[in-house]
């Protein structure tokens, strides 16, 4: 079925003039890849630059309706990607397999804590099969991070892309609970672990390992050694976007992560209060250290809508992470109200998006999962870089 429906959407595409390049896309080369796997999900990769992205925008969304109606596909999801200058090597979108084979590479650093010499840049191992690593990060905790990433990961599921969930809070793991997972993962050889899957989303949790209520006291090699296993002895593959929910804050372990992991970049979460933002740029400076691309800032907690009168109420203020992305000159991906259904149906294990996916409460987390499409398409990726001030 997959063939000839790809055949199908390729005709229907023929049928659409590249405005830049004065052919039909398929033949300008504007189509770099396209799959439609058993559910009739189709995936299709179109080429930009990264100074024409937005430009390309209005061709993608031609393509990804194009390809929508065509019979036998239920969902249709098109992601634009940008080649970097040859000498850095071809960028990766979700769902783009890295040339020379998907999910390999011949870099197997392990981000040693020293400076590299000049010029040289720290290898840091890929997880085989896995597309593309975001991490979603906030600079201190209580700002609804984990409900964030959870609902992220379900939006980008949404789209057609093969999403996963790796909960890197080991102090205080939510994802299990989140997504109503229980039990402890398999392990049919001992060696690889099976992830448990929540709402069709694969996780990896230590929350699955120890009982809820049992504090782990781990100091920061444990803590890193734990997440390197549940990162690369995880059958994730495949997978176009693997979410990293982060631990809060910017500390060693913070660091750690950001440094030995191949992130293709991070979302910053902060509620709308100065003290918050100020956390924020804390993270934001981070990764900026280790040059992790920022793929975007999200404002959470933005407002409050009483249930019983409809009166809105600023609580932390309104709009500062709008303003503090306009100001550094980062996307700002978009504005989550504060909102007691969410709430309630996160500590059930019920993702709002995964419930009631075209309600208004899941709108906002289906804005900020096109918004990082948008930026990774965009993203002119480079390994990142550990850099040790005297």
């Amino acid at each position: 079925m997959s063939r000839t429906v790809r055949d199908q959407i390729l005709s229907r595409l023929a049928g659409i003039r590249d405005p830049e390049r004065g052919r039909d896309v398929v033949a300008s080369g504007r189509i770099l890849g396209l799959t439609v796997d058993e559910a009739g999900i189709a995936r299709i990769m179109v080429e930009t630059t990264p100074d024409r992205a937005s430009a390309t925008e209005p061709l993608r969304r031609e393509i990804e309706q194009a390809a929508a109606g065509v019979a036998g596909v239920t969902r249709a999801a098109a992601v634009l990607t940008a080649e970097r200058a040859p000498e850095r090597g071809p960028a990766r979108g979700p769902g783009q397999a890295p040339r020379g084979g998907a999910g390999h590479s011949h870099n197997h650093g392990h981000g040693h804590s020293h400076a590299p010499a000049a010029g040289q840049r720290p290898s840091v191992p890929v997880v085989p099969g896995v597309t593309a690593i975001i991490a979603v990060a906030s600079g201190k905790g209580g700002v609804g991070k984990s409900t964030l990433a959870v609902n992220l990961a379900l939006a980008l599921q949404a789209r057609g892309l093969k999403t996963g969930i790796l909960d890197a809070d080991v102090y205080g793991p939510s994802i299990p609970r989140m997504l109503g997972l229980q039990g402890r993962p398999d392990s049919p050889d001992g060696k690889r672990i099976t992830p448990k899957i929540g709402w069709g989303l694969k996780a990896m949790s230590i929350g699955l390992m120890v009982e809820e209520d049992t504090p782990l006291i781990w100091r920061g090699p444990m803590v890193q050694g734990a997440l390197d296993q549940f990162l690369r002895e995880t059958d994730w593959a495949p997978l176009d976007v693997l979410v990293l929910d982060m631990p809060p804050g910017t500390g060693d372990v913070q660091l750690s992560i950001a440094q030995r992991v191949p992130l293709a970049g991070a979302v910053i979460v902060s509620t709308p209060q100065d003290i918050a933002l100020l956390d924020a740029r804390k993270g934001l400076a981070m990764f900026r250290k280790v040059e992790v691309p920022i793929l975007g800032l999200v404002e959470n907690m933005s407002w409050f809508t009483c249930p019983h009168c409809g009166g809105r109420s600023d609580i932390f203020g309104h709009g500062g992470a709008r303003d503090e992305a306009l100001k550094l000159g980062l996307p700002f991906l978009g504005a989550v109200p504060l909102d007691l259904d969410v709430r309630i149906m996160s500590d059930e294990g019920r993702p709002v998006v995964a419930v009631a996916p075209e309600s208004e409460a899941a709108a906002p987390y289906h804005a900020i999962a096109a918004g990082v499409i948008e930026s990774l398409g965009r993203m002119r990726r480079e390994p990142p870089r550990i850099i040790i001030e005297d």
